[in-house]
């Protein structure tokens, strides 16, 4: 008789994301003439950079040459793609080689599935409030999961605690949801942390290249003692508006191990058995974000998304709403007005101005009473539902 992994059992019954596009269908099919305005799932509205879509439409048309045509991709990504990401991080001073860099089908895949690598009986660390893909992953698999609270007193930003013991950690900064970030100094306690308890740090820099401020690390691999105890997750479906192209990179230094063994190697032999590659076409696409026009046209498209951000924080600002985030991040963590629960100010929210944000619980228990809202949507639209903002909290 079949038997089914008893672990999925202990999952919450529907992903955050489902539950939120749910009650906002039903509410679009009770009030269809109401305009919804959707600053909830961090999804990009800009296209692709001109740059991206002729290196993507050259990459196709390759492939319709017999001389040029590709077949099964390298698992660890085309040479070309993997030296033009170590070159990035050369850009701003950080030495990660091509031969550490693996291409992926976005950072969310690798993060859910690094775990296969790990012992079941490792005890995972994660930040609350947290992506709920750190989370889900690991009780997929039964393993014990602790919890570092991140809170407004400490700035969404938990430090070690010396007292607790954990084998592996995720961080994510600058974070999703809070839009917190950590400092150097901070990010050295969590290395130093790591190195002595023999853990791993799986460190997601997703929105790395939303950073401005110069004491913000763009990479886990800028601090001393970090290539002996962490593997950095990047996706471009942000930096460079892949969420629908698909593309990303995990680099794993080779120094790096645990019980005797090479992680870098351990990671390949699974890659090898379970994934078959980014396509080529794609992968020319990704190469080119790292050009010198790639960049400049990427991060117009970011200052675009700060620009959004900048507008949505001056609103609290103007409003007296208490929030982190807004800078070095597109998401702003908002502190949900008159004492309101999260669902209870998603539901006002929706009811009252037809907003759509994200609640803050369904980040973990840390985020009750706290609000996501994303600067990812158009400019009319921010503009709009800011506005909309006012009239509601306007004293």
């Amino acid at each position: 008789m079949v038997k089914v992994n008893k672990n999925f059992s202990n999952l919450v019954p529907n992903y955050l994301f489902a539950d939120i596009a749910r009650k906002t269908n039903e509410f679009i099919k009770a009030n269809p003439d109401k305009k919804i305005i959707r600053l909830g799932i961090g999804d990009v509205t800009l296209p692709l950079a001109p740059v991206v879509v002729e290196a993507m439409k050259k990459g196709c048309d390759e492939l319709g040459v017999k001389d040029t045509f590709k077949g099964y991709p390298d698992y660890e990504g085309y040479e070309f793609l993997r030296k033009a990401v170590s070159d990035y991080y050369g850009s701003f001073g950080v030495n990660v080689s091509a031969d550490e860099i693996l291409i992926n089908d976005g950072a969310k895949s690798d993060a859910g599935n690094i775990v296969n690598i790990f012992s079941e009986d490792n005890v995972v660390l994660v930040t609350d409030p947290v992506y709920p893909v750190y989370v889900d992953s690991n009780i997929m698999d039964g393993r014990t999961i602790l919890y570092a609270d991140c809170t407004e007193e400490n700035g969404f930003c938990a430090l070690p605690d010396p007292s607790v013991k954990a084998d592996l950690i995720y961080l994510c900064s600058p974070n999703n949801p809070t839009g917190a970030c950590y400092t150097r100094e901070q990010l050295k306690k969590w290395v130093d942390y790591a190195n002595g308890n023999g853990a791993i740090i799986i460190y997601d820099a997703a929105y790395e290249a939303f950073i401005t401020e110069e004491d913000v690390p763009r990479s886990i691999m800028e601090i001393d003692g970090a290539r002996t105890c962490a593997i950095e997750m990047c996706s471009l479906s942000k930096t460079a508006g892949f969420t629908g192209t698909r593309c990303g990179y995990t680099v794993i230094p080779k120094e790096l191990e645990a019980d005797g063994t090479n992680i870098y190697n351990l990671w390949y032999r699974r890659l090898s058995t379970k994934f078959n590659g980014v396509s080529y076409p794609v992968q020319c696409a990704a190469a080119a974000v790292f050009s010198e026009e790639g960049q400049k046209q990427i991060k117009e498209n970011i200052a675009y998304y700060q620009e959004n951000a900048k507008i949505i924080a001056g609103t609290m600002d103007e409003l007296g709403i208490k929030y982190t985030g807004g800078v070095n991040s597109p998401y702003i963590w908002l502190k949900c007005p008159d004492g309101m629960g999260s669902w209870e100010f998603f539901d006002y929210l929706l009811e009252k101005i037809n907003v759509v944000g994200t609640p803050g619980e369904g980040f973990g228990k840390n985020g009750k009473g706290w609000f996501r809202l994303t600067s990812f949507g158009d400019r009319e639209n921010t503009v709009e539902a800011m506005k909309r903002f006012k009239e509601l909290f306007k004293k």
